[in-house]
């Protein structure tokens, strides 16, 4: 589509004419998007007090946790030091840095969304060419991001306020300061990448990497004082220290950060041609390896596998090299040696502690599934899909490249998790490869649901994410909360045989295959039958 430069309007409001209704359009399509991440995010953290309560319920076991975790470098990685040995600080030391990485997530995809989403799909051309300043869509984009995190922080102190008021304010505006932190940074490479796809890949390359710096500094020290840790605003929301003589000034350190990307953002948007980016695509081939509708696929989707593919290797060297810690971190509290069987199944606890783990890594492919079946749809909806179709090419053999990539990388990433466990571990590679690969029939399904979902009702083809959402609340959260096995059972993850330590039982795994493979067929001919949309 051919791009024009705007001429810059004098005067600041004028640059941002039009800003309110972007805003409110921005938040009516992320009317359900938004939602399902807020209330995923402060489920976790909300529910987080209780179960706490009943796993370390006396200043004894509180006291032999704190010891643990100092001794313990292999879980500090994962889950930081902790601070205090109040219900308070231990909530933000299990789930703050977790809850802050969601916030995170939810913000940059809002941010590219309503930026270079826009603009890929030519939507923004067309509203360019109205009376909308400059800059208004930026930021509409960031108030959208700047509401959802702004609903955490009022969530997450009225949640806590029983633990109390100081320490709850100081975890929902360091939590929402996260969010805003990789707001930012996201319209800043918004601005810089052509593609809206590689604006999320690399704004989430920048989280994984903070991450890995925070883990990093807090498998070297138990106090947050690692210089890698303070490198990284996970490292900042750890160091706020809520609930434990708070550090108030690190919330500047936050909000430096956001003013100083998001006038780097603004000043990016002034210099550049709509359509446009600093760091323009490389043009790929016309012919060779992107002869056939797969081969082109691949050529879109081979970025996500690998990225996916590297994390999930990574993760499973990680969770295998700490299974031993957790053995012992556990020791002879029942009530976490109960939460860990509910989710691991009854089997011994390094067992159950695997099961455990590999059923969080399937519950994080399913979000891969989703991103991956839903590729066509995006590819549908900026116009993409139309000249390719248009060839000798059908409806079902272009979906068909996209399904094999998502439905076999799903199975790739979940191989090399358990090559991962496996090698962390040093032992029992086949029983761990077998859990891993037992989870695949649940991912499969929600795979299956977005298959159906784009093929029969494009329009609510997001909602694919609310599913997983859904399923990976259940997972993480209904085991601590001690929910009803039948809610448990709304998940698909919830039929499945817990291994390794468990016996394997093919009934649900035939089953789910099954409803997968029905989903997909049903998915494919509402695809086959349907007008294409615009």
């Amino acid at each position: 589509m051919t791009t024009f430069a705007l001429r810059a309007r004098p005067g600041s409001s004028r640059q941002l004419a039009g800003t309110g209704t972007l805003l409110r359009f921005a938040l009516r399509r992320d009317r359900l998007m938004m939602p399902v991440w807020i209330a995923v995010n402060a489920l976790m953290v909300l529910s987080m007090p209780n179960t706490l309560e009943s796993l370390y319920g006396t200043p004894a076991e509180r006291a032999d946790l704190i010891r643990q975790m100092g001794t313990n470098s292999s879980l500090r990685a994962m889950v930081g030091p902790v601070f205090g040995d109040s219900l308070g600080a231990l909530t933000a030391w299990r789930v703050g840095v977790y809850a802050g990485a969601l916030a995170a997530v939810m913000s940059l995809l809002v941010v590219v969304r309503h930026t270079r989403d826009e603009e890929e799909s030519g939507r923004q051309e067309l509203v360019a060419s109205g009376t909308v300043g400059r800059r208004a869509s930026l930021t509409a984009a960031l108030l959208a991001a700047a509401v959802a995190n702004g609903v955490l922080a009022l969530l997450l102190p009225a949640g806590l306020a029983g633990q109390g008021t100081t320490g709850a304010l100081a975890l929902g505006l360091g939590i929402a300061g996260v969010g805003m932190v990789f707001a930012t940074m996201a319209a800043i490479v918004a601005q810089l990448t052509e593609s809206a796809r590689l604006a999320r890949g690399l704004t989430a390359a920048v989280l994984g990497a903070a991450f890995v710096l925070r883990a990093a500094g807090d498998s070297a020290t138990d106090d947050g004082s690692s210089v890698l840790t303070w490198v990284s605003p996970l490292g900042w929301l750890e160091n706020l220290r809520p609930y434990a003589d708070e550090r108030w000034w690190v919330l500047a350190l936050l909000a430096g950060a956001v003013l100083l990307q998001g006038a780097v953002a603004y000043g990016l948007a002034g210099r550049r041609d709509i359509g446009m980016s600093f760091l323009p695509t490389r043009p790929g081939p016309a012919t060779g390896r992107l002869g056939s509708a797969g081969a082109l696929a691949w050529r879109l989707q081979r970025g996500s596998v690998l990225g996916w593919s590297i994390g999930f290797l990574l993760a499973g060297v990680v969770y295998g090299g700490m299974t031993e810690g957790a053995a012992d971190l556990v020791g002879d509290n029942e009530n976490a040696r109960r939460i860990f069987e509910r989710m691991g199944g009854r089997s011994g606890l390094t067992d159950t502690f695997l099961a455990s783990m590999t059923g969080m890594l399937g519950l994080v492919a399913a979000l891969y599934i989703v991103a991956s079946v839903l590729r066509p749809h995006g590819e549908e909806t900026s116009g993409r899909a139309e000249p390719v179709l248009a060839n000798a090419v059908g409806r079902l053999r272009w979906a068909a490249g996209h399904l094999l990539i998502a439905f076999g990388g799903s199975a790739l990433i979940m191989l090399l998790a358990g090559l991962g466990l496996a090698a962390g571990y040093g032992k029992e590679t086949g029983p761990i490869l077998g859990a891993c690969l037992v989870q695949l029939p649940a991912i499969w399904v929600i795979g299956g649901v977005a298959v159906l979902l784009h093929g029969v009702l494009p329009r609510a083809a997001a909602a694919a994410w609310g599913v997983a959402g859904t399923a990976l609340l259940i997972g993480w959260v209904g085991p601590a909360l001690d929910v009803p096995q039948a809610v448990l059972d709304v998940s698909p993850f919830g039929h499945l045989p817990k291994l390794p330590g468990g016996s394997m039982e093919w009934g649900p795994v035939v089953v789910l295959t099954g409803l997968a493979v029905v989903l997909v067929a049903a998915g494919l001919a509402g695809l086959r039958r349907r007008d294409m949309t615009t």
